[in-house]
């Protein structure tokens, strides 16, 4: 996070509208002037981000850093009589940063390019003057997660979006759906109305999910109350991320201590009981160590009736410098989120069941959620000299998940009433990860190499526990039963007990990889990226019904190569090629049978085309096309239905489009456009036919949200968000209307100390349907909400 937030003195009261033309067709770069006048400078030995701080305050200059890019870095300190210029050199020797002055004399630290020089040496260049704004916003320059080593998102070959922590805080989100509407070729289902689901470039996940770059795969809802960012890598990777990511994964960002003392809290109500608070509390102790805990309290009902959200968390990290080459991050969470299970609502003749958005289908009374998790992490970095880094990340997470539902199936044909069942389900899973990284760059025969290589081990323990639900009242084995459309609840008595095909699994997966990348540095203009990984999966399953016994052992070897073009310093353009694999035993552990455990895992195969433009120093745009392709996938044989075969199921096919940052000093963008074609490539089942389009992709999305400042106290925000008509499934049956939707938010904040923001989601009260879990369970969007949010910093 930027060290300040410099506001703009003057007022802007042009019309909105206005001022986007003008700034589109005006905005050109200026070199700003200013004076270098040798100063004293006692700067101790410490973080950089601490030492950069130190400076900031005896130069009297405006100094801004990303937490990320001086995280792990130290400085030797700086005692002597400089110029600013040189002083920022001296201090960031080493660190692969330099230090950059803007149009109105701040200066902002980034990721410092390489130049070779005539004798074929390569340099990093001095502090150069930009013009531009101090602070990023909805704008993030760099990132480790597409690579697992810091490195800018102009450099990498692949199409990464960013939520940053401002517009997380601007939109007030909480939830991994807030954040999907701003990631272009990211979409999100409804889950069965108790987990997280993504759609990457057409395909569905519950468990592409990492947090701080460490894998984080059960099935809940994840909150954002210690996220700093949430980045989705998209594409197929396995070179980085392993087993999975078949369209792509998402990361959260947590926060670290950032070596400084500062406080803050935020409570926030809305409709429907919405209450909500948070803390962020960090301190340093003495030069060496810091700490940070945040924490979170929830409890709110919903525009669904009976729907009720109760969450917690707390997460203290203690930050440790061991050593002048040794840092030690320890972190620990406890989360936990008590809800109902909410399937929304069935269909009816192709559409959504016409009712209000409010009704519940099923019992809410007996349909909880709810799932406990305690996490420990631990990261160990060390300088190894010359460049090398060294980087050891453990995640111990133990999670407990429980789900039970009564919710609605098919609508009879004359649409007067309503299947409705029930069952629960159980899971419990231990992880145990550990990575290591090492990164470092070699020169000689006129090239530079920038390594990365890494060795990931991993343990997963998962038991599964299913039971359906029998309505005994009305006979001792009736699972299902028929409720009236015009009220659709019912509070017959329902027992849980197992049924003969009720899954009972115990198993332990384990992971043993090893990956090798180079990132060769031809010339200013043209970068090459190889990598190759290689990874021992297995899985020992039991099925405690019939102790069956199954054993699975994969060894996949997953490349990725990149070409990366920069025809100048604000421009790339790549080409990438990537794969991914999904073992049998699918992305939650269950899934492997005696049918299909002899067979190869899944392969997708991602080519992408792109191309990343720094517009301004505030601004960036970025735009990739991309063919991604699934195969042995396993269907039943047409020609026998006691076999199974395999065949080449998938086809997506995408443009994406993405503008970020800053237009003007007081107007903020945040912005996408996907267009995508995703299809089935051959008959699966009877319900899912060769030609077909996948369930939840929209043909069209677009996400625009901005945010004007009117004044240093006062700014407005306006955001639009459009979708095509999407199936709810792959039978193609049952479509979901497309719609769009207008959200706004209000910002007053009178003192550095205090601040009101005001948000209101879909202004116009306008019905939708925002996503769906299959033909029958289709979530409505939620109607006008207000939410109003206090902070105080302190």
């Amino acid at each position: 996070m930027p060290f300040n937030l410099a506001f703009p003195s003057r007022w802007h009261l042009r019309p909105l509208a206005l001022c986007l033309a003008a700034s589109l067709l005006l905005a050109v770069p200026v070199m700003a002037s200013s004076a270098d006048i040798a100063r004293s400078f006692q700067v101790a030995a410490a973080p950089l981000g601490q030492a950069l701080r130190q400076f900031a305050g005896q130069a009297g200059i405006l100094l801004s850093a990303e937490g990320r890019l001086t995280q792990g870095k130290t400085s030797g300190g700086l005692r002597a009589t400089v110029s600013v210029s040189v002083g920022l050199q001296q201090l960031l020797a080493g660190t692969g940063l330099i230090a950059v002055q803007l149009a109105d004399g701040s200066y902002i630290v980034r990721l410092a390019p390489a130049v070779a020089t005539v004798d074929g040496q390569w340099q990093t260049l001095a502090p150069v003057k930009v013009t531009g704004l101090a602070d990023d916003g909805y704008r993030l320059r760099s990132s480790s997660t597409a690579s697992r080593s810091e490195q800018a998102l102009l450099n990498t070959p692949q199409a990464v979006s960013v939520v940053t922590g401002q517009l997380i805080r601007d939109q007030a989100m909480q939830n991994m759906a807030d954040a999907m509407r701003y990631m272009p070729g990211v979409g999100t289902a409804a889950g069965e109305g108790n987990r997280d689901t993504a759609i990457f470039r057409g395909n569905s996940s519950t468990s592409d999910f990492y947090i701080d770059g460490m894998r984080d795969d059960v099935q809940y809802y994840r909150d954002f109350y210690n996220v700093d960012s949430v980045e989705a890598v998209k594409g197929s990777n396995a070179m980085i991320f392993g087993r999975g990511g078949a369209g792509g994964i998402i990361n959260r960002v947590t926060k670290q201590p950032a070596w400084t003392d500062a406080a803050s809290a935020t409570v926030s109500l809305g409709a429907w009981q919405a209450r909500r608070a948070t803390l962020d509390v960090q301190n340093t102790v003495g030069e060496n160590a810091a700490v940070r805990l945040n924490a979170m309290l929830e409890d709110s009902a919903s525009f669904r009736q009976g729907v009720q959200l109760r969450r917690a968390g707390i997460n203290p990290t203690f930050a440790w410098k061991a050593g002048p080459a040794t840092r030690v991050m320890i972190g620990y969470e406890h989360f936990r989120d008590d809800r109902v299970t909410d399937r929304g609502v069935p269909s009816y003749r192709g559409r959504p069941y016409a009712t209000d958005p409010s009704t519940f289908f099923g019992n809410a009374s007996v349909s909880p959620s709810w799932v406990r998790i305690d996490a420990f992490s631990a990261v160990i970095e060390h300088e190894l000299g010359g460049g090398a880094v060294l980087r050891n990340r453990t995640r111990y997470a133990d999670y407990d998940k429980f789900y039970q539902n009564a919710f609605p199936s098919a609508v009879s044909a004359d649409g007067t009433s309503v299947t409705a069942l029930a069952y629960n389900s159980a899971t419990v899973r231990r992880n145990l990860f550990n990575q290591t990284d090492i990164s470092w760059t070699v020169q000689g025969g006129g090239l530079r190499h920038q390594l990365g290589a890494g060795l990931e081990l991993g343990r997963q323990r998962t038991d599964n526990l299913r039971n359906t639900g029998y309505f005994a009242s009305l006979g001792e084995n009736v699972t299902r039963i028929s409720l009236p459309t015009a009220r659709p609840v019912t509070d017959v008595p329902i027992t849980f007990r197992p049924s003969a095909t009720d899954a009972d699994n115990h198993g332990v997966a384990d992971t043993a990889a090893l990956y090798l990348q180079d990132q060769l540095i031809f010339s200013p203009h043209w970068q090459a990226i190889v990598g190759l990984r290689h990874e021992r999966f297995t899985v020992d399953f039991l099925n405690r019904r019939t102790d069956e016994r199954l054993r699975r052992t994969d060894r996949p070897w997953s490349p990725r190569a990149a070409l990366v073009y920069q025809p100048v310093d604000t421009v790339s353009l790549y080409a990438s090629l990537s794969q991914a694999f999904l073992p049998r035993a699918g992305e939650q552990l269950a899934s492997l049978t005696p049918d299909n455990q002899a067979f190869e895992p899944e392969r997708f195969r991602n080519v992408e085309l792109g191309a990343k433009w720094e517009a301004t120093p505030s601004l960036s745009a970025s735009a990739a096309v991309y063919q991604l392709e699934r195969s042995n996938v396993a269907v039943i044989d047409p020609t026998d239905s006691q076999r199974s075969v395999l065949v080449d199921g998938q086809r997506s096919r995408g443009l994406e489009l993405e503008l970020n940052g800053k237009l003007t000093r007081s107007w903020q963008i945040a912005g996408g456009y996907a267009w995508q074609q995703a299809v089935l490539t051959a008959t699966q089942s009877a319900g899912a036919v060769a030609g077909a389009s996948v369930a939840h992709v929209p043909r069209h999305s677009l996400s625009l949200w901005n945010r004007y400042d009117f004044m240093p106290d006062w700014g407005a925000a306006l955001g639009l968000i459009l979708r095509s008509p999407v199936f709810a499934a792959v039978s193609n049956t049952v479509s979901l209307p497309g719609y769009g939707r207008l959200d706004g938010a209000l910002y007053y904040r009178p003192s550095a100390r205090f601040g009101l923001q005001l948000n209101l989601e879909n202004l116009l009260n306008h019905q939708y349907y925002a996503s769906a879990h299959s033909n029958d369970n289709i979530a409505p969007g939620t109607p006008r909400l207000l939410r109003v949010s206090a902070a105080w910093h302190f």
